[in-house]
């Protein structure tokens, strides 16, 4: 009886210190949580203020909730037409991105040919240079390739600076898939471009998933290369459509914070469907036969 209860105290003892553990955590995702949430919650109520309540209480609740904000927007059709633009160039850049680098991804890491690791290397170097480095000889090259004004114009170069990011997510997610796995394929009649299609690719949808995700995220809310890009109206992307609520003498913030909050809820559905897939590729270093 005495080892009874000797043994049921350690074990409540144990259950809470691993309690006591936790507490850390818990407090340490709040506090995060918090960080990452407060300018959202703000901005989506700053929709439902006016622009004098805005500038005398920022951070308060409105006194009364104005849906004219958000009903101005949505029944405006170049808000509409701004998403469809955002959606071509989304889609576009993604399945761009997510063709181009799995097979390039598959050929530095299934494939054993000279100067592998150099040419590789090579891609990474892209990882280096950023948009904004490459903004004026991009825009004489969009000139010259009459890219301006047009959407592909912002699809081309999106799809090239993300190339290096994506073949390096993805080369190391192919090389963890067993060799005996390709060998297998191999005995059964299934010839490179089989196994790839067949095999490699549907193993890697955590890490697919990852890579679209990123670019699709990355390509919504992308502001720069649109701005440098496209200089008619009816060919803005989203975030282009903040100018249109801001003046010479002033803005309507208002109605900036509306098209703001708007504007977010695609890219954050896109990532809730796809956060598991997405969490999954950025953990998952090989797969275990």
């Amino acid at each position: 009886m005495l080892k009874t209860d000797s043994f049921s105290s350690r074990a409540r003892s144990l259950e809470g210190q691993k309690i006591l553990g936790y507490i850390p955590r818990y407090v340490i995702s709040i506090v995060v949580s918090l960080l990452v949430l407060i300018p959202l919650v703000t901005t989506a109520l700053g929709g439902f203020k006016t622009n004098g309540e805005l500038q005398s209480a920022p951070f308060d609740l409105p006194r009364a909730f104005l849906w004219d904000n958000y009903s101005k927007i949505l029944t405006a059709s170049n808000f509409w037409r701004q998403i469809l633009n955002s959606s071509i160039v989304m889609v576009a850049t993604v399945a761009l991105i997510l063709f181009i680098a799995s097979l390039a991804a598959y050929i530095f890491a299934r494939l054993n040919f000279p100067g592998r690791e150099l040419i590789f290397n090579f891609f990474t170097l892209g990882m280096l240079f950023p948009l904004t480095v490459a903004v004026l000889p991009l825009y004489i090259t969009l000139r010259q390739a009459n890219l301006l004004d047009n959407l592909l114009g912002i699809i081309l170069p999106q799809v090239a600076f993300s190339l290096p990011v994506a073949i390096f997510i993805l080369r190391g997610f192919f090389r963890g898939i067993p060799m005996e796995l390709e060998d297998a394929a191999y005995i059964d009649g299934c010839g490179s471009f089989g196994f790839f299609w067949r095999i490699l690719l549907p193993l890697s949808r955590p890490a697919l998933a990852t890579v679209g995700v990123l670019n699709l995220v990355g390509s919504w809310n992308n502001f720069l290369l649109p701005l440098l890009v496209l200089n008619k109206e009816d060919l803005w992307t989203l975030p282009l459509g903040v100018m249109q609520y801001q003046g010479q003498y002033g803005s309507d913030w208002a109605s900036i914070m509306a098209f703001v909050t708007l504007s977010m809820i695609p890219a954050v559905i896109f990532y809730f469907l796809a956060e598991r897939q997405l969490v999954a590729g950025l953990t998952a270093g090989a797969v275990k036969g």
